[in-house]
Formats: C-alpha cells, structure tokens, sequence
C-alpha cells in the first residue's frame, strides 16, 4: 500500500527531492514518486490524487519551483495531508516557490518545508510523523533514529 505520494513539477527537480525517497526508504514506509504539474498537467495531477488516494496514500508530498503551486492544487484536491517543498528554480534564490507554497487560502492548508534537498528530507520526517500517529512501530523507528542522531551530536563532541 502505497502511504506516501511524492510529486514534483519537472525532471530538473529530482535530485533535490531524491533525499524525501531516501529517508522513507530508510523508514520503511512505501512511496511512489513521479512528475506531474499543476499548470502542465493538471488533468492528470487530480487523475493521480485519485488514483494514489485509492491505493491507500494518506500523505502527499510537493515539491515545485518558481510559481510553486503544485501543493496547492494537491491541497484543492485532497483533504489528506500535504506537504510542500518549495525549490530555488529562479533568479529570486527559492523565495519566490517559498511564498507560493506557503501562503494558502484558509482550509486548504499545506505544511511547509525548508528549500531543496533539507526541505526534502524533513518534508520525509513530516510524512512518517504523520503516519506515525496510528503505527507504534514507525514511531519506535523514528525514535531510533532521533537517538542515534543525538548519539552521533554527543560523539562528534567527544572527538573534538
């Protein structure tokens, strides 16, 4: 069952969002992950909420540059949770996907992240939080990593 559904507005953007894949990977939490726009493809953007929320998704996961407003149709079309990773595609640095992503219109919200690849891999964090909330098991497994991360601040410490 696919619980993640991870999209992005172009080819370009993948290996900023690869780091979302890898976290989950190393979660154990099945995704899919594909390229769809909101402006390009906005037909088969709504077909693929459809079809992701029939194989089980219960996060959606949005990554997009410049006018960034592929959460925000997810979100228009979806009452799951979203998830936007705003990308610097433009000369503005990313502000400019940061603003679109992040200023939504009341009751249809989308949670955002950091730019690019460190967006990518809390926006990962945030989907299995999420997910987490009725999976003891996940939550176990992100506890796990939560203390190797404060074991390894506590060793690199220790080595200065």
């Amino acid at each position: 069952m696919v619980k993640v559904a991870i999209f992005m507005g172009s080819k370009s953007d993948l290996e900023k969002v690869r780091p979302c894949s890898e976290v989950l990977d190393k979660l154990g939490i099945e995704h899919f992950m594909t390229i769809t726009s909101a402006h390009r493809t906005p037909e088969r953007t709504r077909k693929l909420i459809r079809e992701m929320e029939e194989k089980g998704c219960k996060v959606f996961v949005c990554a997009a540059g410049m006018a960034a407003h592929l959460a925000g149709a997810v979100a228009a079309s979806t009452i799951k949770p979203v998830i936007g990773i705003p990308l610097s595609a433009s000369s503005l640095g990313g502000m400019d996907a940061l603003l679109a992503t992040v200023q939504m219109p009341p009751g249809f919200p989308v949670s955002t992240v950091a730019l690019d690849k460190a967006g990518a891999r809390n926006a990962a964090w945030m989907a299995a939080q999420i997910l987490a909330l009725d999976d003891q098991e996940l939550a176990r497994k992100i506890e796990a990593a939560r203390q190797k991360m404060r074991d390894d601040v506590e060793k690199a410490s220790e080595e200065i």
